[in-house]
């Protein structure tokens, strides 16, 4: 028979532990963008201010995993130290 409390319980743990690769998902946005024909100024202007916020938020991205990577390389420190 069938558990599916467990299987619920096994989907949701790890739900969370799936990786996003943010970079291919900026990309194909990216991508997206670049293929739009636009046929006036106006959206023009919104396809252009689109590409800007989309290297905002790369540079955002960047530097918060910049910052993930320091704060594991850290934790990795104290936990070797805890246990000595």
């Amino acid at each position: 028979m069938i558990d599916l409390r467990r299987m619920t319980r096994k989907f949701i743990v790890n739900e969370g532990k799936q990786q996003v690769n943010w970079q291919a998902l900026v990309q194909s946005i990216e991508e997206a963008l670049s293929s739009i024909r636009t046929g006036s100024l106006r959206d023009n202007r919104r396809v252009e201010l689109a590409k800007h916020n989309l290297k905002e938020i790369k540079r955002h991205l960047r530097k918060a995993n910049e910052r993930i990577e320091t704060l594991e390389e850290q934790l990795r420190i104290l936990e070797e130290g805890a246990k000595e």
